[in-house]
């Protein structure tokens, strides 16, 4: 007798047809175009978030805070009446009694003046590096001094008292100055943007008359005519300092000192001075 075996077939896995399996199991593979367009998504976003932080420590340094102890709204003058006479303006010097009573103030701007500063990428050239913290967000200022500067401010200091008088942020000017004048024996006093008046459109201005100098004895120098406004007869204009290194501007104001000490009112001796550079 012939016993009958059942063979049991094994079991296989379908193999999924061409048409239907295929699809479900591999990847397509990417398309080169978006892939390229995926990068370059990518690298927009990234250079979008780059200049979106740029801006905003622009922002922060350039916008002024609108504080109760910050600025003060600077009023039309009437006619005959100047700024510093306006009735019901309080009068607050600000700065201390002179050390030396008749001495010649020289105020001195600081940005575009004796320093360029600039944020971001680094420059190709600069002298030195600031890290100021501004509402809670350091940022990073690399700084080329003006050519002169040091020589400026060691003649100045031996005859002058020496005012800096910036509209730039505390926080930063402040570590800019103390790199200018490392041992503090050059810059009598330091003033910031909460010692400006604040201008119809946010502009800043220096008003001489608060000091508590006598104005016959005040020199400015600013490459901004706003700052100045109110006191132009006080006023020795330069130009803005970018990176130049042939700038010779501070050499020339140098050229002052000689002849600020001919005159009683410094009004007179700052006319004389520009008078004579328009003749060279």
């Amino acid at each position: 007798m012939v016993s009958k075996i059942n063979r049991k077939a094994p079991t296989k896995t379908t193999k999924p047809s061409p048409k239907t399996g295929r699809r479900g199991r591999l990847k397509s593979s990417p398309s080169p175009v978006k892939s390229i367009s995926a990068y370059a998504s990518s690298v927009d976003r990234s250079i979008r978030r780059c200049l979106l932080k740029f801006f905003t420590c622009l922002a922060v340094i350039n916008t002024p805070k609108r504080r109760k102890k910050g600025f003060r709204r600077l009023p039309r003058p009437h006619d005959g009446e100047t700024a510093s006479t306006q009735p019901g303006r309080p009068r607050r010097d600000a700065l201390p009694p002179p050390s030396v009573p008749g001495r010649i103030t020289i105020v001195l701007d600081l940005d575009e003046t004796l320093v360029h500063s600039r944020v971001g990428v680094p420059p190709d050239r600069y002298d030195f590096v600031v890290h100021p913290s501004i509402e809670g967000l350091e940022m990073t200022f690399y700084v080329l001094k003006r050519p002169g500067v040091d020589e400026l401010l060691h003649a100045a200091s031996e005859s002058f008292e020496v005012v800096i008088y910036t509209a730039g942020l505390k926080e930063y000017a402040s570590l800019v100055i103390d790199q200018l004048d490392p041992g503090g024996g050059m810059v009598t006093h330091r003033l910031y943007r909460d010692s400006c008046l604040e201008e119809e459109g946010g502009k800043m201005v220096k008003d001489l008359s608060s000091l508590g100098r006598n104005l016959d004895r005040v020199v400015i120098v600013d490459d901004n005519p706003v700052s100045y406004s109110l006191q132009k007869e006080n006023a020795i204009p330069v130009a803005s300092f970018v990176d130049d290194p042939r700038d010779k501007e501070l050499v020339r104001l140098m050229q002052f000192f000689d002849v600020a000490h001919r005159f009683e009112d410094m009004r007179e001796a700052v006319a004389f001075y520009l008078s004579e550079q328009i003749k060279e």
